[in-house]
């Protein structure tokens, strides 16, 4: 249903006006009485093997939504309600900010890929705060955080660690994103030092709460191989508990669309695939496997995530995926894993109804790009 009458209608709109439409249609559905129950009852896949228990934190299912995709909170009560089993909402900044100017976002159907140099627009702290005090016990709820396009670069750590202070009551754990290219204000450089500048503030902020909030560390593919050991040892040496691998990238290799758009921004599909998992792999053996790792990229079908999962990821987010594919990824995957873990296991959404029609259904989702 969805790649024959959904995603054609959708795919009318440019990017980002879909993207809009679709975050106030869940959005309104979440608003009604029950709204939210009925999608849980309707969509939400849940079987014993799926659980998870990752740095203290219970999911339900490892498959959740990257950054990007509900950039200022909007809508993560209504995606975890879908069956996700967590919702990164983000980036965040300090201040509002409005990114490039349009059009920034654009579909490469050709190569099932999207390329995307909208900046880190989002609405800001402020408005996050709003969003995130809404209840959200029964759901898992993660922040990405970076820093806005126009801080000078030596007050840059100063931005993550205030988005991470007034946010620390309101989600389950934080993902710093040092690795989001907006081709406007420069940028710390990358490496060992600077990510240390950024992350050690997080950590001595942390060890003064009462609550432990796990903080992970989203790294970039196009990081040469030594780069990657470097932040794997940051992980190694320091509190830091964890690493999102990967984001997107600025390479257009691989690539087959015609009339690729030149300058800025990154490309998220399959053409990112086959390195996602490599650095999952990289990271998984650098650390022995001790260490949490959410694998993210180029997650198009259940057999990318399972190769995931076997590289060593122990969470997996979907981004593209959706957009081309629909909700149908994540409960086809969840499936997957199910009938892995228990061959004999009949599937089940929460109100015992088969998930075939859950599937179908519920990919409504227009395409976007993560940060």
């Amino acid at each position: 249903m969805y790649r024959k009458i959904i995603r054609p209608i959708l795919f009318m709109f440019n990017p980002e006006r879909a993207h809009a439409i679709f975050v106030w249609l869940l959005g309104a559905i979440g608003r009604m009485p029950l709204g939210r129950t009925i999608l849980r009852k309707c969509y939400a896949v849940q079987h014993p093997s799926l659980e998870r228990e990752v740095f203290g934190i219970s999911f339900r299912n490892p498959i959740g939504v990257a950054a990007g995709f509900d950039r200022n909170a909007d809508i993560y009560r209504e995606l975890s309600a879908l069956g996700f089993g967590f919702v990164e909402v983000g980036t965040i900044t300090p201040r509002p900010q409005t990114g490039n100017p349009r059009p920034r976002l654009f579909r490469l159907k050709k190569d099932k890929a999207l390329f995307n140099r909208i900046g880190v627009a989002n609405l800001g702290l402020e408005r996050a705060i709003t969003r995130l005090r809404q209840p959200h016990e029964e759901m898992v709820v993660g922040c990405n955080i970076g820093r806005n396009n126009i801080t000078p670069v030596e007050d840059q750590p100063v931005d993550y660690l205030k988005v991470f202070r007034n946010l620390y009551q309101y989600v389950d754990y934080f993902t710093v994103n040092v690795s989001h290219n907006t081709g406007q204000k420069e940028s710390l450089p990358l490496n060992k030092e600077n990510v240390l500048r950024i992350l050690t503030p997080l950590f001595e902020f942390r060890r003064g709460q009462n609550e432990y909030r796990p903080i992970l560390l989203k790294i970039s593919p196009d990081l040469s191989d030594e780069l990657i050991d470097d932040m794997t040892d940051i992980m190694l040496e320091t509190p830091l508990d964890g690493i999102v691998a990967v984001n997107a990238t600025s390479s257009r290799e691989g690539l087959q669309s015609e009339n690729i758009p030149a300058g800025i921004g990154t490309v998220s599909g399959p053409t990112i695939t086959k390195r996602a998992i490599e650095i999952v792999r990289r990271i998984y053996v650098r650390s022995n496997g001790t260490y949490p790792i959410i694998g993210v990229g180029g997650l198009m079908t259940p057999q990318d995530v399972k190769a995931m999962l076997d590289a060593g990821a122990t969470l997996v987010q979907l981004y593209t995926g959706i957009v081309y594919e629909g909700m149908k990824l994540m409960h086809d995957t969840c499936r997957m894993l199910i009938a892995e873990a228990d061959p004999k296991a009949k599937t089940k959404t929460a109100d015992e109804s088969d998930t075939d029609g859950a599937g179908h259904l519920s990919g409504s989702h227009p395409g976007s790009e993560g940060e």
